[in-house]
């Protein structure tokens, strides 16, 4: 019997243990101004993101080193760094940590800063062009600069056949290393997440744009509605 046409053949698992490994998990932080019905969303995120990593670390093997954007520090001073930006990826790096894996140092703490500051700058709405083009090209400087250290931190110390997690944004724009296997971790809650952001950020611009309501007007509608009236 012939072979069946366009059938793809699963690489068995053995195939992915060998060589370097990276679970990518798209870092979420929570947010104080939303209600309560994100905070759902965020902690089911974060459930099945775990849920996921266990699965493939069941396959591959168990992470040995662990990565996180916005985190200079290394070993206990970087988790504890997490718990101060409530971060719900610290449930995942603590069950890690635990069991052996090494917090790496990901950010260097001086450019981060100045990739902040640039940040601050660019969002005050500067009027000149010439004064914008300026602080954008040393924003994107700034950006590339952070994006290669963090590459050659996680190449640096990610050995052969090792694994390591980072939790990190999307469009991120990092380049790994090219015999570096990456995973992508994507949780069926985080399209959930766009989806609600999305259509809350959209009702409060429209909200926004209505015009205010005047004292007599809500006092006029505040009798039509009264009982007896």
């Amino acid at each position: 019997m012939s072979e069946e046409l366009g059938k793809i053949e699963k690489p068995p698992v053995e195939d992915f243990k060998a060589g370097r490994k990276l679970f990518f998990i798209p870092l979420v932080f929570p947010n104080p101004e939303f209600p309560e019905e994100f905070q759902e969303k965020y902690n089911r995120y974060w459930e099945q993101a775990s849920s996921q990593v266990e699965n493939l670390e069941a396959k591959l093997g168990p992470a040995t080193h662990i990565y996180h954007e916005l985190v200079s520090d290394k070993g206990e001073e970087a988790a504890l760094t997490l718990s101060t930006l409530k971060a719900g990826s610290l449930r995942i790096v603590r069950s890690r940590m635990e069991k052996g894996a090494a917090f790496e140092s990901t950010e260097n703490a001086e450019i981060l800063s100045e990739l902040m500051d640039w940040s601050r700058c660019l969002s005050l709405g500067l009027q000149n062009k010439d004064v914008f083009s300026k602080v954008y090209g040393f924003y994107n400087e700034a950006g590339k600069k952070r994006q290669e250290h963090i590459s050659r931190q996680i190449n640096d110390t990610l050995k052969d056949n090792e694994i390591g997690i980072l939790f990190m944004t999307e469009g991120h724009h990092v380049q790994f290393n090219p015999d570096i296997r990456v995973f992508y971790i994507s949780p069926p809650a985080l399209d959930e997440i766009k989806r609600w952001v999305r259509d809350y950020e959209a009702k409060a611009e429209e909200e926004a744009k209505k015009p205010p309501v005047k004292p007599e007007d809500a006092n006029a509608e505040s009798q039509e509605k009264s009982p007896g009236s």
